[in-house]
């Protein structure tokens, strides 16, 4: 672990409702800040270099059209800046999702009205045909435009609250992403309070590898940074076979995450002091109960997993007495409901998580009124998520809306079905959806085998007489889903596929669309 001179206080952590107002006390402090490989940027510093491209971009701009500028850059130094830069006001950022390609980044770059896009040199062609200039941010001209702002009025733009700081698409787990406004409250309120939540300081650092054009970086990682006075490491993109090093390297007491990151970083192997890195909080969501339970025995840190969504107009906290397999308690006024009624469903069934009270933070689609009024259609703030009530009053998640199963006149989530096949000690990764038939769906399921099998002692309850396999066939799967006392018998599955990968957005979630579209014939059918 490297070693860190004594840093001073940290600011203290205050009702900030603007990303302007976390960096206001940061203006001057030269002890903490960004760290990147080799590379040491104080916030000072940081600041500075994004006043320079705030002034140079304003210089850019129509003013008679949206003032968007896209960015196409992995985690470094440059969108560090750039975020910083919209934040003190004078432009919105659009986060361009680099692992899209042709036609569909375009069609992006064209919703959200860019002026024009940075890139990295490493884009390459992928914005080939864009209908806007393209800046290459490791090129001259992006140097001359920010050299010419070398004496910058140190003050920020006024901005406010609900000003929109920054487009953020959607994940695309089911179809086309949208581009959600994200208001520089959607950024500062959250920074403030997991600052003040987990207790974090001058004297910690966060470590942020998760994309930055994804909202979970930002708001769960660089702002709560920014709230709380601290370092922050950048990776470029996430490792994680790196993820330790960086730990050791930096002194990493803070990481965010979302998706699968937790499950990647313990299939690496164990070194003797993991457990005494000082690592102390990794927070995010979708990480399953035996991966948080491993993760802290391992390493010695909580795991916080929470429940939201770019849009952010539900959260669930978890608390210490929640059920491993729960998001939390169901407090108002998030509610299950009934998605054609809005009436709240009984404990045990399965409805969609709404906001009664209205929006929350969420601002809307840019460009996309369909869209905003389908999401608050009935006055409510829906998710798109289904959930189940126990009884008691802990909510699980059971799927998306367009992941509804129809079997034999019965509405299933998913979300309960794979986390049942994944006790499987054979099954690395699963994903359950629907396949139409004649009349409702029939149970489809691909499956991701690890060879050989290995028994996992951190299996979720309840605890099951596991086949005894080496890798998964027809008869050890069938007698697998019999030994399963939770398993309904609609919700078994009939028709299975053995894949070798599931596709997954750059944020680590199941592509859903794309997995639909590559899979064959399955591995084998079988009768409910």
């Amino acid at each position: 672990m490297t070693s860190r001179a004594p840093v001073s206080p940290a600011p203290a952590v205050t009702d900030a409702r603007t990303v302007a107002e976390l960096l206001a006390p940061l203006a001057d402090v030269t002890d903490r800040g960004l760290h990147f490989g080799d590379r040491f940027v104080s916030w000072r510093d940081h600041i500075a270099e994004a006043r320079r491209r705030s002034a140079a971009l304003r210089d850019r701009l129509d003013p008679d059209r949206p003032p968007h500028v896209g960015v196409l850059l992995p985690n470094v130094p440059e969108f560090s800046f750039l975020f910083c830069a919209a934040a003190l006001g004078g432009f919105v950022l659009v986060g361009l999702n680099d692992t899209r390609r042709g036609d569909a980044l375009l069609a992006d770059v064209r919703r959200s009205d860019c002026q024009l896009v940075l890139a990295s040199r490493a884009a390459g062609d992928a914005l080939a045909g864009s209908p806007v200039p393209v800046v290459d941010v490791d090129g001259p001209e992006w140097a001359a435009m920010i050299d010419r702002e070398a004496a910058v009025d140190a003050r920020a733009d006024a901005v406010a609250p609900d000003d929109l700081l920054m487009l953020i698409f959607t994940s695309g787990t089911t179809g086309d992403p949208k581009a959600v406004q994200c208001s520089q409250r959607k950024f500062a309120a959250p920074g403030v309070m997991l600052a003040d939540r987990f207790g974090l300081g001058a004297d910690d650092v966060a470590h942020i590898s998760m994309p930055m054009f994804h909202s979970n970086a930002l708001i769960a990682g660089w702002s709560v940074a920014a709230a709380a006075g601290a370092s922050f490491v950048l990776r470029e993109k996430f490792s994680a076979s790196g993820f330790g090093d960086d730990v050791r390297r930096y002194g990493v007491t803070y990481a965010n995450y979302v998706g699968k990151p937790l499950h990647y970083i313990l299939a690496t192997p164990e070194r003797p002091d993991d457990a005494e890195l000082g690592l102390r909080i990794m927070y995010g969501n979708e990480a399953s109960a035996a991966d948080r339970a491993e993760f802290l025995r391992r390493f010695g840190a909580r795991v916080v997993d929470g429940y939201g969504s770019t849009e952010a107009g539900v959260s669930v906290t978890r608390t210490p007495d929640t059920p491993d397999a729960a998001l939390g308690p169901l407090r108002d006024p998030v509610a299950v409901v009934d998605p054609d009624t809005l009436e709240p469903v009984p404990p045990g069934t399965v409805g969609e998580i709404v906001n009664t009270s209205g929006p929350g933070l969420f601002d809307g689609y840019y460009g996309d009124d369909a869209a905003t009024a389908e999401r608050m259609r009935g006055g409510v703030y829906r998710t798109g998520d289904l959930g189940w009530v126990d009884d008691e009053g802990y909510l699980y998640f059971a799927g998306r809306t367009g992941d509804w199963l129809r079997v034999d006149g019965e509405n299933l989530g998913t979300r309960p079905i794979e986390q049942i096949l994944l006790r499987h000690p054979a099954i690395d990764e699963v994903a359950v959806f629907g396949v139409p038939v004649d009349i409702g769906d029939e149970v489809g399921a691909a499956l991701v085998v690890s060879e050989p099998a290995v028994s996992d002692p951190a299996v979720s309850e309840p605890a099951v007489s596991e086949p005894a396999v080496s890798g998964l066939d027809r008869a050890a799967f069938e007698a697998f889903l019999d030994a399963q006392p939770d398993l309904g018998v609609k919700q078994r599955p009939t028709r299975v596929w053995v894949v070798d990968a599931l596709p997954q957005t750059a944020t680590f979630k199941t592509a859903r669309a794309a997995l639909s579209a590559s899979l064959g014939a399955p591995t084998w059918t079988s009768p409910r």
